[in-house]
């Protein structure tokens, strides 16, 4: 397998605020396009191996950025003062990525909270976007407690700063058990949220939903059905209210929130790749179909999503 450079840097997100960056790709694969990553709460941009390990060699570059208030990135833990601090972050960081690999089609990928971070977007600022995947997003019933909720949005106006811990669960990330304990293990993952987060995650969430037929840029969904942090519910219902044709939704039988480090990697990462490649210029059309599909790539012919 061809070596993986690995680069790292800072750059200037909303406000001015300097996050950290870290970039991979193969040293001497051509490269074809760029895969932007955008993590989940509480983790940071190292927590994609397998994505990477994937894409790389077949001539990906991917970035990826800690969003403020987690992993290198400075900030308080958990915590933005609105939801325009994760867009334009996420803005100015494409703009670097532009600047250092011009010319290449970019995709956006986002996990979990991410999930909602690059729809939000693609929705807004479908320009220059070749694509959008979204990996377990967060855009229906969730794995933090009712209660926590309701004070976020209590709280979030006179408190915005009042952090708790999520109490996510971490044996609902994956079925591999080693995972959850690197996840445990891993000092630069945090389980903190505070109430403006929550309750900006909600308005956000509630925004996509309802916007979800505006999309016009291609777009892959993959969630594990057994999801319990982040029910497919949410992907089902956004990817049936998206009016444009190039949409598909890749459901995982028995996977858990993190379908790109679940037992089902392989058959996840490989699926990715192959709706990439099909989504490179000079590429041949995918189906105008809307399409649900099983770890494998089976489609599921009851599906009407």
């Amino acid at each position: 397998m061809d070596q993986i450079d690995v680069r790292q840097g800072w750059f200037g997100g909303n406000g001015g605020l300097n996050l950290y960056y870290q970039a991979w790709s193969a040293r001497r694969t051509p490269l074809r396009g760029v895969v932007v990553i955008v993590h989940g709460v509480g983790e940071h941009c190292g927590a994609y191996r397998h994505v990477v390990e994937q894409l790389a060699p077949a001539g990906f570059a991917l970035y990826g950025f800690d969003l403020r208030g987690h992993g290198r990135s400075p900030g308080r833990r958990g915590h933005i003062n609105s939801w325009d601090d994760f867009r334009q972050d996420l803005r100015a960081f494409l703009r670097l990525v532009a600047e250092q690999r011009p010319g290449l089609p970019r995709f956006l990928l986002g996990h979990s909270l991410g999930g909602v971070i690059v729809l939000d977007y693609a929705l807004r600022y479908p320009e220059g976007l070749s694509g959008v995947v979204a990996i377990g997003p967060a855009i229906g019933e969730i794995g933090i407690s009712p209660a926590l909720m309701r004070l976020a949005r209590l709280v979030a106006r006179v408190w915005p700063t009042f952090s708790l811990r999520t109490g996510l669960d971490a044996s609902a990330l994956s079925r591999d058990p080693g995972v959850v304990a690197a996840y445990r293990a891993d000092p630069l993952v945090h389980g903190v949220g505070s109430a403006r987060l929550g309750a900006e995650l909600e308005r956000a969430v509630a925004w996509v939903q309802a916007h979800a037929a505006e999309l016009r840029v291609p777009l892959l969904i993959q969630h594990g059905e057994a999801d319990r942090l982040a029910r497919p519910d949410g992907s089902r219902r956004f990817v049936a209210s998206v009016t444009a044709p190039d949409k598909e939704l890749h459901e995982y039988p028995g996977a858990f929130h993190q379908v790109h480090n679940d037992l089902c990697h392989a058959a996840a990462t490989a699926e990715l790749l192959a709706w990439l490649e099909r989504h490179l210029p000079g590429a041949t059309p995918s189906s105008n179909a809307p399409r649900s599909a099983r770890a494998g790539g089976q489609q599921d012919p009851d599906s009407t999503a």
